[in-house]
């Protein structure tokens, strides 16, 4: 069994409104707040880079687990926005936090899936050898985004989250993972320069190429809410429950419309859905652990609470998750 044992979040303290927005692009907080939700977000100060939000994350979850670095077996990152290209920012994060030479790798690319993709490689991790694993889901978009392009730039902020997973039989209890991948719709929501294919050159910095995010909003959602619903369905036969017995959804904080709409596809009650993407935007592998770090902070959840998390991103990938308080 596979349990979770400390929850950690961080996020800068710079507030990036939507009226800030409309100094900057041809925008308002009306446009904004009526297609996406977001009324605000956060972004990184100069100073700041993807390990040290990631770092405050994993040492509020590691507190919270009530553990200390030494006791860390292994590190799993999820994120899109590493600290360098190579090496990987879990060889950093190993570093800043001074625990051992133990195994430390980033899960790349999933897009915002990323975290509960993390969560799925942990279970399988400890049940193959138990030790404790730190997963962070962290993203640092707002530098690597153009500014220029109204469609996408509003849509983003930076933060980071965190568990501590280990063998155990306590609550609360990671009681099953599903995942999925469909990469025939690759082309949809992609950042595509700066790989082998399209490498960065002096021309696609001078275009700002390596900043264009290519996204096809309609059919963005359209499979998002298709998969995040199909996923919380699959999980919960997995664990013989149902949509009435669930407690909590943790949705992808993407945008409200896709929240609702995923609600209204899985006939979610009032309330059911965690939201927080009207302060922090769309934070990628972050927004699913930020939010389920916020939820049990503020009482959402308690002792025997059913929670399903779920998460959509560029790949396509999606996966869902069932944790039982």
């Amino acid at each position: 069994m596979t349990q979770i044992l400390g929850f950690g979040g961080y996020v800068p303290e710079r507030v990036m409104t939507n009226d800030d927005w409309a100094e900057i692009v041809d925008t308002s907080d009306e446009w904004i707040t009526a297609r996406t939700g977001i009324k605000e977000r956060r972004f990184a100060a100069e100073d700041e880079a993807t390990l040290d939000l990631a770092a405050n994350a994993a040492e509020v979850a590691i507190k919270d687990a009530g553990l200390v670095a030494g006791d860390i077996g292994e590190i799993i990152v999820a994120t899109d926005t590493p600290e360098v290209y190579t090496p990987d920012t879990a060889s950093f994060l190993q570093h800043r936090l001074g625990c051992d030479n133990i195994p430390s790798y980033d899960l790349g690319g999933s897009g915002c899936a990323g975290f509960v993709q993390a969560l799925d490689v942990a279970r399988a991790r400890i049940a193959f050898s138990p030790r404790n694993v730190l997963v962070v889901g962290v993203e640092l978009i707002s530098r690597l985004i153009s500014w220029q392009e109204r469609e996408t730039c509003v849509l983003f902020g930076d933060g980071a989250g965190a568990v501590v997973v280990g063998p155990g039989e306590s609550s609360p209890q990671l009681l099953d993972v599903v995942a999925g991948t469909d990469g025939s719709k690759t082309d949809i929501l992609t950042l595509s320069t700066g790989g082998t294919r399209d490498p960065f050159t002096v021309e696609t910095a001078a275009s700002g190429a390596h900043q264009h995010l290519t996204m096809n909003g309609r059919e963005v959602f359209k499979q998002a809410v298709g998969r995040m619903s199909e996923a919380v369905a699959e999980v919960l036969e997995h664990v013989g429950g149902t949509i009435e017995d669930v407690k909590l959804v943790i949705p992808h904080q993407a945008n409200k419309r896709i929240i609702d709409a995923v609600g209204k596809k899985l006939g979610l009650r009032e309330g059911q859905a965690f939201v927080n993407v009207d302060k922090f935007g769309n934070t990628g592998s972050a927004s699913v652990p930020l939010a389920l770090w916020q939820a049990r902070d503020q009482g959402r959840i308690v002792e025997g609470d059913l929670v399903v998390l779920t998460a959509f991103g560029a790949g396509f990938h999606w996966a869902a998750a069932a944790i039982r308080f």
